[in-house]
C-alpha cells in the first residue's frame, strides 16, 4: 500500500507539472496578447492626442468664426436699418409728391376759367389789333391817293 501511496504521489506530481507547462504556456500567450494591446493602446493613445489637438483647433476656429458671423450680422442689422430708413424716407417723399401734384391739379381746376377767360380776352386784344392795323393801312392808303392825285392835279 505504500507503493500505491508513492505511486498516487507520482502521479500527482506529474499531473501538477503538466498543469504548470500548461498555464506556463498559457500565462506567455497571455503576456503576448496584452503586450500587444498595450502597444495597440500606445498607438490609439498617440491618435487620441493627435485627434484632440486637431479638435482643440478646430474649436478655436468655429468660436473664431462664430465671433467674425455675429460681427457681420450686426454690421449687416445696421445696412438693414439703413435701407429701412431710405424706404421710409422715400415713402415720405412720395407723399409728398402726391400731396404736391394734388394741389396742383386743384389749382389747375380752379385756374381753367380764369385761363379759358385770359385766351377769350387775348383773342379779342388780337382781333382789336388785327383791326386797327386795317384802318391805320387803309387810312395810310387813303393818304397816299390822296397825295397821288394833289400831286396829278398840280
Amino acid at each position: 500500500m505504500e507503493i500505491i501511496l508513492y505511486l498516487s504521489i507520482a502521479l500527482i506530481a506529474i499531473a501538477f507539472f503538466v498543469l504548470v507547462i500548461y498555464l506556463s504556456a498559457t500565462l506567455k500567450s497571455l503576456k503576448l496578447t496584452l503586450n500587444s494591446v498595450s502597444d495597440t493602446l500606445k498607438g490609439l493613445e498617440k491618435q487620441l492626442e493627435g485627434v484632440t489637438t486637431e479638435t482643440t483647433i478646430l474649436l478655436k476656429k468655429t468660436n473664431e468664426l462664430a465671433d467674425d458671423i455675429q460681427q457681420k450680422s450686426e454690421q449687416l442689422n445696421s445696412v438693414v436699418d439703413a435701407v429701412k430708413e431710405v424706404g421710409t424716407s422715400v415713402r415720405k417723399f412720395n407723399g409728398s409728391l402726391k400731396n404736391i401734384t394734388e394741389s396742383i391739379d386743384e389749382q389747375v381746376k380752379e385756374s381753367k376759367e380764369k385761363v379759358s377767360q385770359i385766351i377769350q380776352w387775348t383773342n379779342v386784344f388780337i382781333e382789336l389789333k388785327d383791326k386797327w392795323k386795317e384802318r391805320k393801312q387803309a387810312a395810310n392808303e387813303q393818304t397816299v391817293y390822296k397825295e397821288k392825285q394833289r400831286v396829278r392835279s398840280h
